[in-house]
């Protein structure tokens, strides 16, 4: 059988991997829709805003999740049926599972900015990388409250380090993993005009800083 046929329906199930709405679907199940709750966006953040600690987690989570089953299950699942897959298959999985993500076709082609599918996929392809990204944006997170820059960060970082931490996984993953972080933070761009004009939303960790936010919405 020709390569090209079973690694494009591959990348097509990648892809309605990717576009499975886990935040709004874990909304609905609250009473929530949650694109027209806090930011609109369907991703773990604005879930964990909107619903608290536990919805978002577990969005994200799942999120992850789509981002490893692309690049590994589903390849596997091919391979399992009689019809194995170029190794480059898993690049074009993994760029599917992202755009499904931030493009599902389920709602219009609006979904989420890739964060956390970005991480699964990472995790799948550049661990060593994908290990510190993590502990980065943890770390910007707790320091500054801003989701958005631990994001923009966690994602530069991942568009350069796996060449120097993580070379064996081929330069064709590496290329598809750079490009992928690019569109992670081209994702944050509005974001990014709103951290630029101190407009942008912290998170809140104690009611003091919650007290804080409430005033300056007032005002």
């Amino acid at each position: 059988m020709n390569a090209a046929l079973p690694a494009a329906l591959a990348a097509l199930a990648a892809y309605l991997l990717g576009s499975i709405p886990f935040g709004w679907l874990v909304g609905l199940a609250h009473g929530v829709d949650i694109r027209r709750a806090g930011s609109g966006n369907i991703g773990a953040t604005n879930v964990l805003r909107v619903l608290g600690k536990k919805p978002g987690a577990f969005v994200f989570a799942l999120d992850a999740a789509k981002g490893v089953a692309a690049v590994s299950l589903v390849p596997a699942a091919f391979a399992a049926a009689g019809a194995p897959l170029p190794a480059a298959a898993a690049v074009a999985c993994a760029a599917a599972v992202v755009l499904g993500h931030s493009f599902p076709v389920f709602l219009g082609f609006k979904g989420g900015k890739g964060v956390a599918t970005g991480l699964g996929i990472a995790v799948a392809l550049v661990p060593h990388a994908a290990l510190f990204a993590f502990a980065l944006w943890l770390a910007l997170f707790l320091a500054t409250r801003y989701v958005s820059v631990a994001s923009v960060a966690a994602a530069a970082f991942v568009a350069v380090a796996p060449w120097f931490l993580d070379p064996e996984a081929g330069r064709v993953a590496l290329c598809a993993v750079s490009l992928l972080a690019a569109l992670v933070v081209l994702k944050h761009r509005s974001n990014l005009l709103r951290l630029a004009r101190g407009t942008e939303n912290r998170f809140a960790f104690t009611e003091r800083q919650k007290a804080a936010l409430d005033a300056k919405r007032r005002t």
